[in-house]
């Protein structure tokens, strides 16, 4: 409680390492609705007049692909937030994603949930693990990160800021890691949150969520393309959502 209410008395995103030290933080901390509006950047609020659209837990031979050539055929640009372990279980994606005119970032090296599972100091050694075999990849360094779950640490904090990277959470998702998705239901359920300013969370990949429910996603994404049309919401890449990396710490 105290940490908590220092980081009140701040009000600003870069009083946590300080407040927190290396204490673990609750999971889903940035959407207490008391601390939201604190934490824009953080959960993903971006241009007004501009939707980041973004995918995470892959790259995934099955599916990615797939996603590919949608976003050519529609033109739209997207972050992918890549697991190293995919990335190195399906080497070559990742330099598609950038050769098409994609943003990669970092969603650790594995999809364990940082709280529950990964002490606080083996932290750092999960993100730069995963952001130097993506630069070495694709030939560009990630800018923002994911983590797993959304499950957001103070060390996950501490250990993006020293690496540069942006801490990016989302505004709105559409649960298409679900069995029962469709999409339908998967396009219903993002568009209760859609409008300027909003970051899109959706899976390229089935590797953590149900057999095949990326199919759900794939045939969502064009729903939720037309109706950020209707909004008349340009559709692009966290890198153009207005979000922009700290430096990277000394």
């Amino acid at each position: 409680m105290a940490a908590l209410s220092l980081l009140r008395r701040r009000g600003a995103a870069l009083a946590l390492p300080a407040a927190l030290g290396a204490v673990q933080a609750a999971p889903l901390l940035t959407f207490v609705p008391p601390l939201k509006p604190l934490w824009p950047r953080v959960n993903g609020a971006g241009r007004t007049d501009h939707v980041a659209l973004t995918f995470d837990d892959g790259p995934d031979s099955a599916s990615t692909p797939a996603f590919l050539d949608l976003l050519a055929e529609r033109g739209v640009r997207a972050t992918f937030f890549l697991l190293g372990t995919m990335a190195v279980r399906h080497p070559g994606l990742a330099r598609r994603i950038v050769d098409e005119g994609h943003e990669v970032a970092v969603h650790s090296w594995d999809h364990r949930n940082h709280l529950r599972h990964l002490p606080g100091p083996a932290t750092r050694e999960q993100l730069e693990r995963t952001v130097d075999l993506l630069e070495a990849q694709t030939g560009v360094r990630p800018r923002f990160f994911r983590p797993p779950y959304g499950a957001l640490t103070a060390a996950d904090l501490v250990a993006a800021r020293q690496l540069g990277l942006q801490t990016v959470l989302w505004t709105a998702w559409g649960r298409d890691w679900e069995e029962q998705a469709t999409p339908e239901s998967v396009a219903a359920l993002v568009g209760r949150d859609l409008r300027g300013g909003a970051t899109v969370l959706l899976h390229d990949s089935d590797c953590t969520s149900s057999p095949l429910s990326w199919h759900a996603t794939l045939g969502a994404v064009p729903l939720v393309l037309d109706a950020c049309e209707r909004l008349g919401l340009a559709v692009g890449t966290v890198g153009e959502h207005g979000l922009t990396p700290p430096p990277i710490a000394a």
